[in-house]
């Protein structure tokens, strides 16, 4: 049919400049045709098909670990780190995103294995499993500062709810490490270059991650992934160590337990003191948008839920008049407003979850003018026309005869954080027919 079209433009009427102009126009249908009709082949990643997608399985938000959770620089010198992530989405495919994002000098990782934990507590592994990753088709690669680098994809098979061990190698130690201090998870690490090794010896070990970003799996057409944009209630402080309770871990078994949503994985880009203004423990929620809400592989769902260490700050060391509690309202509406704009921009849903109870904090120690503050915002998260859904996590934890406490029950005795009972409240009220669309 095209081929008619371009010969009966050539012999139809018209100067030869628009003769000319129809067979370019014919041509690039043509072109199109041969895609699939369908510009956006043209740039497919490679490993995908038509009946294929990257989707991310698991992520967690990057930062500077304060001095007291870095690992000491001797320490990763002819150093080997081990660590074991939760996945989300099972696939027949995966690739990692290692990272070098606060770094200020190139970092060297000299191999890269995976294989599956004996468990999510152990440096063990199963040797039958134990993988090499390539980047690029080397063993070894080196990351640009403030950059990462995404490994070629590897037909490894993970089911969904599993975990996987990642063990890297490094020649020396970073000039500043990338991680995430608050993983609830323990990794471990010694001297030598032992990435395949069955068990470390003696290994030294901490509950925080390191150069790692993301892990994605290949995936059907239709599959997807949630971001949970947070703080600690999302990064799962008060959750157990290795347990994997966080409300996003809840949400995420929920997902897969529903036939009509087992193609949908969740990443959970909660920083502990996050804030949505102001560089804290990690930069601020605004800062961080393009890098752990867009850039996420196949994201379409974000769950924001942040704002309780801005409400709680601003009177911590001392009550504030008034107008500055009003002026504080105004500005964590107007960042929730620009998320909402950042995200529709890029055609993602945005769920709204209320910020939680935190009266009789022993960090902030809020008064009834910070409990206003928090109504005042939560109203606005509540209201018609602002997120496409609303996740009301206050109304799942706080207690009814005292709505501005958490239910003892899901305190973890802070008074500010839920405990794990809170954490399965929490991800049990998510509808899943949120994700329906």
């Amino acid at each position: 049919m095209l081929a008619s079209l371009k010969s009966d433009l050539l012999r139809g009427n018209g100067t030869s400049q628009m003769k000319a102009r129809a067979l370019k126009i014919a041509s690039a249908l043509v072109l199109v045709v041969a895609l699939g009709g369908n510009a956006n082949h043209s740039h497919a990643q490679p490993g995908t098909t038509a009946q294929h997608k990257w989707v991310a399985t698991w992520g967690a938000s990057q930062q500077v670990p304060e001095p007291q959770n870095a690992i000491p620089s001797e320490d990763l010198r002819d150093a080997t780190v081990r660590q074991v992530f939760h996945l989300s989405l099972g696939g027949p495919s995966l690739r990692l995103h290692l990272s070098n994002a606060f770094g200020t000098e190139a970092l060297h990782v000299t191999s890269v294995h995976i294989a599956h934990p004996l468990g999510p507590a152990s440096p063990a592994i199963d040797p039958a499993t134990d993988k090499a990753l390539t980047f690029a088709g080397s063993l070894d690669v080196t990351i640009p500062p403030g950059a990462e680098f995404v490994s070629d994809p590897v037909d490894y098979p993970v089911a969904a709810l599993s975990d996987l061990a990642v063990t890297f190698h490094l020649e020396a130690p970073p000039a500043q490490q990338t991680g995430h201090p608050g993983s609830r998870a323990t990794s471990y690490y010694v001297h030598g270059d032992q990435v395949a090794a069955l068990t470390l010896t003696e290994p030294k070990h901490l509950d925080h991650w390191y150069q790692l970003s993301e892990i994605d799996v290949i995936a059907p057409p239709d599959a997807a992934s949630v971001v949970a944009l947070g703080d600690s209630i999302t990064d799962g402080h008060g959750a157990t160590t290795n347990g994997n309770d966080r409300w996003t871990d809840v949400l995420a078994a929920r997902l897969q337990a529903s036939a009509a949503t087992r193609n949908i994985g969740v990443s959970n880009l909660g920083i502990g003191g996050n804030h949505l203004l102001t560089d804290g423990l990690g930069p601020n929620a605004l800062s961080r948008f393009d890098r752990d809400v867009l850039a996420p592989a196949g994201v379409h769902w974000l769950i924001m839920f942040e704002g309780v260490n801005d409400l709680g700050g601003l009177a911590r060391n001392g009550e504030v008049s008034p107008s500055e509690h009003k002026a504080l309202v105004q500005r964590v509406v107007a960042a929730y407003q620009q998320i909402i704009i950042r995200a529709h921009a890029h055609g993602l849903r945005v769920f709204g979850a209320t910020i939680t109870p935190y009266t009789d904090s022993n960090y902030y120690h809020p008064g009834p003018l910070s409990e206003a503050d928090r109504q005042s915002v939560n109203e606005w998260i509540r209201a018609a026309g602002h997120f496409d859904a609303v996740i009301d996590f206050d109304h799942v934890v706080a207690d009814p005869q005292h709505p501005d406490h958490l239910l003892p029950a899901f305190d973890c005795g802070d008074h500010l954080h839920p405990s794990p009972a809170g954490y399965k409240a929490m991800g049990d009220a998510i509808l899943l027919s949120y994700f329906a669309q």
